[in-house]
């Protein structure tokens, strides 16, 4: 197969997606990177051409890679994710819209535009937690526990564009992130971004009973494959407070391969539609699987690790 990965700066040493790419490499596949943020890029020549069975996409909230991955799916190329999808979950006021819509557990979210009309959210319905509508990784999510603390906070908030601010739910100080590959479910436990104080090492946990159900839900409500989801255990059960297209899938056994082996299934229209996949689970040593369709066997092409290879113009890094 012959894949493009649009890499961004972020991630540009790190190990997801890297790894997966030499991966994918070993396995005799051809693996262009494409690294949108520091390259002149030809479009016409990139993409219209239609050489690659799919795009794939690593990228930082707002970044432009998101752009080309929808350059390329409105061509009818095939991207990992749907392109439609990364763009639901990458704007957080969109995520929250679809996920009260499929009756998903989400806190109650107010929309603003700029810091200063957060001041009308009435004082009983704090503690609040503010949080850019385009962050990720965690920046600029702030607990807020009265709206004199909010407006002492405006400052740090004024260039972080539109904002929300949910209802804190009491937890334990630790979440919950559940990652799917392609329908496969692994659970890990990391310290909360609200609860620093809290030491919790990130490891891997048994799925809780039902949360398999609600990932998988979460996957059909949004037509993601590869996905993580950070849950917290409050009061009145379980409730979603972030979905990630295409996490680092950390503390998972084997992360790259299962990874990788995801990739070439979507890739080849096998595993399109995981998301939404409806079958039995079944839990074991805290994986859950959904069955999937009948599926070719995508076999190594040749044994051993050999360099990226690169034939495209500068855009290109190998």
């Amino acid at each position: 197969m012959k894949l493009a990965f649009l890499v961004e700066e972020h991630y540009r040493h790190d190990g997801m997606p890297l790894d997966v790419v030499r991966q994918l490499d070993a396995w005799g596949h051809h693996v262009d990177i494409v690294r949108p943020g520091s390259s002149l890029i030809e479009l016409s020549d990139l993409i219209r051409a239609g050489s690659h069975d799919a795009w794939v996409l690593k990228t930082v909230s707002g970044g432009p890679g998101l752009s080309m991955l929808e350059a390329a799916a409105a061509l009818g190329l095939t991207t990992i994710n749907d392109a439609r999808a990364i763009r639901s979950v990458r704007d957080k006021a969109v995520a929250a819209v679809i996920a009260r819509a499929h009756g998903l557990p989400m806190p109650v979210t107010y929309f603003a535009a700029v810091p200063e009309l957060l001041s009308s959210i009435p004082a009983d319905r704090y503690p609040l937690v503010v949080k850019p509508v385009g962050g990720s990784s965690g920046r600029s999510v702030h607990l807020v526990s009265t709206p004199a603390e909010l407006a002492r906070l405006g400052g740090e908030l004024v260039d972080e564009g539109p904002l929300l601010a949910q209802a804190y739910v009491r937890n334990s100080g630790q979440d919950l992130k559940v990652y799917s590959i392609s329908g496969e479910l692994h659970a890990t436990v990391r310290r909360s971004p609200l609860h620093p104080e809290h030491p919790v090492r990130e490891s891997r946990v048994p799925l809780p009973s039902g949360t398999a159900a609600l990932v998988h839900r979460i996957g059909a409500a949004f037509g993601l494959d590869l996905f993580g989801v950070d849950i917290i255990e409050g009061p009145d059960g379980p409730m979603v407070v972030d979905i990630n297209d295409f996490p680092s899938f950390r503390c998972v056994p084997d992360g790259v391969a299962r990874v990788a082996r995801a990739v070439l299934d979507l890739a080849s229209g096998a595993g399109a539609g995981i998301g939404a996949a409806v079958g039995t689970s079944v839990a074991a040593n805290g994986v859950t699987r959904t069955p999937l369709r009948a599926r070719p066997v995508i076999t190594p092409a040749r044994a051993g690790t050999t360099p990226i290879v690169d034939a495209a113009p500068p855009a290109y890094v190998g």
